[in-house]
């Protein structure tokens, strides 16, 4: 299957928005869209007979009375109601899929970790096979904390469908191309761009260039949002207008099939006789969505001094202590950096939050060695952590002069929960045992001096 090919049986609704096919951009607006006309009520939700005999079917994604301002659902008109796409379920292993809490009690979590890239493995993986937790943090029993996970993808779903009846998704790929055939539309995904898959949302993963290797960012808590942007206006960083959802978009077949669910850690998974990918029509603003992360706007320093990263800020998951999240997800791309008497990179520091990185292309400025794409770190919480001597010593004696950072893409998933290793992370996972090292060559340069000992 190439890129622009869609599953025969599928019907998509047609693009009408002219900015690109098949997505309406915008996010967390109030959409509409149908794949038959006339298929969408108008002017109700739930008329005693929807057209072409369809079921009309609410899929809330908030609590009904939460402030309408963060209240979001979608109405659903499908052929068949969700109870026919369930039955009888029987509990499945996934091991290498982690839930929190797990606590390994001979594995240590407390210290500043990194990894080589998770290799293609030879054997067959599908989206549920293939995904390998690295950390779990919070309890997903609270709608709380999240889990990181490395995905390797190198055979479509057949038949098989899934949704988190814990978590919604944010998923970077870093390697490969993959669609998503969602109950409300289509996404195709490749390397910098991201995708959010709602909580409760049915899907299956298809391969469309492959093998595919990308990060996962499981949210038990509060749905991502774009953040405040307070003084910095109305403008930059990531625009409404750059998220695309897709058009409506639904199969009516009968064919043998296999729904998983993911509920509070265990897996389960029922057999039914039809796709469940049959919704014709639907309206509101409980939706995935795709982003580009090259629309991303980086601001920065203009005169002098380092801000903090929170200001390449691209989605928040707010948590109940205002200002504090449950999850940032974090973006470091191309940009010019122009400070004057300032040391450009990362400072050193220790943090209250857990902050874990994953490299989608190119080299990361404060760790010019070992952090490759599709590796990762981990930066526990009130661990210190900041360049390594390279970085350090080239940014203390640099020309300062206008500098861009470019072919660079890396991002973080940081949170106010300690992240737990998983035994895959700690055990499996190809783990740089020489990563804590790269810090002991950093010299003493107080000398009792105020000039210091700043020798080369």
């Amino acid at each position: 299957m190439t890129r622009h090919e869609l599953p025969k049986d599928l019907v998509r609704a047609t693009d009408t928005t002219g900015t690109c096919e098949g997505y309406m951009p915008g996010f967390g607006n109030d959409f509409e869209t149908e794949a038959l006309p006339g298929a969408l009520p108008r002017g109700q939700n739930s008329p005693q007979k929807c057209n072409y005999g369809l079921y009309g079917e609410q899929l809330s994604g908030t609590a009904f009375t939460a402030p309408s301002h963060q209240n979001e659902r979608t109405w659903c008109y499908r052929i068949r109601p969700s109870v026919k796409h369930s039955g009888r379920y029987e509990t499945i292993a996934l091991p290498y899929w982690k839930t929190a809490p797990h606590v390994v009690g001979d594995v240590i979590s407390l210290g500043q970790y990194r990894w080589d890239p998770v290799p293609h493995a030879g054997e067959e993986l599908t989206w549920l096979t293939g995904m390998r937790t690295m950390t779990t943090a919070g309890d997903v029993n609270t709608q709380v904390g999240m889990a990181s996970h490395i995905y390797l993808v190198s055979a479509s779903m057949v038949d098989g469908y899934f949704y988190s009846a814990d978590s919604e998704l944010l998923v970077v790929p870093q390697d490969g191309k993959l669609r998503f055939v969602t109950e409300l539309g289509v996404i195709d995904l490749e390397p910098s761009e991201i995708a959010i898959l709602p909580r409760g949302l049915v899907y299956r993963v298809e391969v469309l260039e492959g093998p595919c290797r990308g990060f996962v960012c499981e949210n038990y808590g509060q749905k991502f949002e774009l953040p405040g942007r307070g003084p910095i206006g109305a403008n930059c960083m990531a625009n409404r207008r750059d998220f695309k959802t897709p058009v409506a978009a639904f199969e009516d077949r009968e064919v043998p099939s296999t729904l998983t669910i993911k509920w509070c850690g265990q897996f389960h998974e029922t057999k039914i006789g039809h796709s469940p990918l049959d919704v014709v029509a639907w309206h509101g603003n409980y939706a995935p969505v795709k982003y580009d992360l090259r629309t991303y706007c980086p601001i920065g320093a203009v005169l002098f001094d380092h801000p903090d990263p929170s200001i390449y800020t691209v989605l928040t998951a707010p948590s109940g202590v205002a200002g504090t999240a449950n999850i940032d997800f974090v973006l470091f791309r191309e940009r010019w950096s122009v400070a004057e008497h300032t040391f450009r990179p990362p400072w050193y520091h220790k943090n209250v939050m857990s902050e874990l990185m994953g490299n989608i292309y190119g080299q990361y400025d404060a760790k010019p060695q070992g952090f490759v794409p599709g590796g990762m770190s981990l930066h526990n919480m009130m661990l210190p952590h900041g360049p390594d001597r390279e970085a350090f010593e080239k940014a203390t004696f640099a020309d300062l002069k206008p500098d861009k950072l470019d072919n660079t893409m890396s991002f973080m998933f940081e949170t106010r929960f300690p992240q737990h290793l998983t035994e895959f992370a700690a055990e499996e996972a190809p783990l740089q045992d020489d990563y804590i090292d790269c810090w002991d060559s950093l010299k003493k340069r107080f000398d009792g001096t105020p000039e210091g000992n700043w020798d080369k």
